[in-house]
């Protein structure tokens, strides 16, 4: 493949926002919720979810790596927006953009477990411990998160930190492609070495997700070169490993009856993930922009967040009146429409308020895929 220089691209496509990356977030979303709610949640249903949708369940535990997705779409668009903003601004959209969804759901979770006679997936947290989720770096203090789906935020935490590191120098092509390189081998070199703090920092198991979308959005900005696509397959194959560890890991704890999934779907899955973003970034899978989209795109991290709670509150309920189908069918439409109920009722009006006012001088600045895309 001909090196191409980043300043003469030939095929990419500007920063305009990309209603397919908007599409697959949520689709990303709609994989998590169907593995928590079709094959994880045996406490919430009070039986083995694998047992009671036996024909889909091989299908739906594949949905436990729709975070991968998220994260590889997060190195796409973090980098995107991070391209040509001060440390200040960047830090100011990710604090918008994280947490008031957040805080939300997490006073959900306190209400509920305080409020009600829910019992399943409770983290049985003090006040204190709550407060310090509420900070979102709960795991640096080694506290429980309050709902399971919050540990993929401190992934992403982390990497805003390191993109961070970029944005105050600067962030060129060149240096991408330098940050992306030391990153994957740093990845590679703790995942060998298994050292625990190194691995906190490094991510080993994320980080080829990450960087890998980094590269896709240097060959949608830039054009192809030959390095970018070296990261693009370096983080695919060491993503094979990091999607096997982890599936092995709950079959492990719940057994393959129970997560029904086999090495050679998670292998297929992780290449139609990888191969699809690079679709995308190429401007080969392109879809037109509809209200309904965005509306989408929006819905997704509330419904990430709430996904669990809703299942908590509302499948216990409904479980010995309703065929399962009907129960898990009613709350997954129940978690969307509350999800698109937060982010229009609350979670918009909160980050228009923390937004700092433009100035004239920003209005003109061209729209770019804003940071709806970049969280689950």
């Amino acid at each position: 493949m001909a090196v191409h220089h980043p300043n003469r691209p030939k095929h990419a496509h500007g920063d305009g926002r990309l209603a397919e990356l908007d599409l697959l977030r949520f689709i990303a979303a709609l994989a998590v919720l169907a593995f928590h709610y079709l094959v994880a949640y045996a406490s919430v249903w009070g039986d083995r979810p694998a047992e009671l949708f036996p024909a889909v369940a091989p299908v739906a535990g594949l949905g436990i790596l729709g975070v991968e997705l998220f994260f590889m779409i997060s190195g796409f668009v973090i980098l995107m927006s991070a391209w040509g903003r001060g440390l200040g601004a960047f830090a100011r959209s990710r604090v918008v953009r994280l947490y008031p969804a957040y805080w939300l759901s997490l006073i959900a979770v306190a209400a509920l477990y305080g409020l009600t006679s829910a019992t399943a997936l409770n983290p049985k947290l003090s006040p204190e411990h709550y407060l310090v989720n509420a900070s979102m770096f709960q795991r640096l203090f080694k506290i429980t998160d309050a709902a399971g789906v919050y540990w993929s935020l401190w992934a992403e935490l982390r990497f805003y930190l390191l993109i961070a590191i970029l944005v105050l120098v600067g962030v060129t092509y060149g240096r991408v492609l330098v940050f992306g390189g030391v990153w994957l081998a740093a990845a590679l070199g703790a995942e060998l070495l298994g050292d625990p703090v190194l691995n906190e920092i490094v991510m080993p198991r994320y980080a080829p997700y990450f960087v890998a979308g980094m590269a896709l959005y240097l060959i949608h900005k830039h054009g192809s070169a030959w390095l970018p696509w070296i990261y693009f397959v370096a983080g695919w194959a060491m993503s094979l490993h990091s999607a096997l560890e982890r599936v092995h890991g709950r079959i492990k704890v719940a057994g393959f009856k129970n997560m029904p999934v086999t090495d050679l779907s998670v292998i297929i899955t992780i290449t139609v993930i990888f191969a699809v973003m690079a679709l995308v970034a190429l401007g080969l899978l392109r879809v037109r922009s509809r209200g309904w989209l965005t509306a989408l795109g929006a819905t997704t991290y509330p419904l990430y967040l709430f996904h669990s709670t809703i299942a908590v509150a509302l499948i216990p309920l409904l479980v010995g009146d309703l065929p399962p189908w009907v129960v898990a069918t009613v709350t997954t439409l129940a978690a969307v429409l509350l999800s698109y109920a937060v982010y229009f009722f609350a979670e918009r009006p909160i980050q228009r308020l923390m937004k700092p006012r433009r100035t004239p001088q920003s209005t003109s600045t061209p729209a770019v895929q804003d940071e709806k895309a970049s969280v689950p």
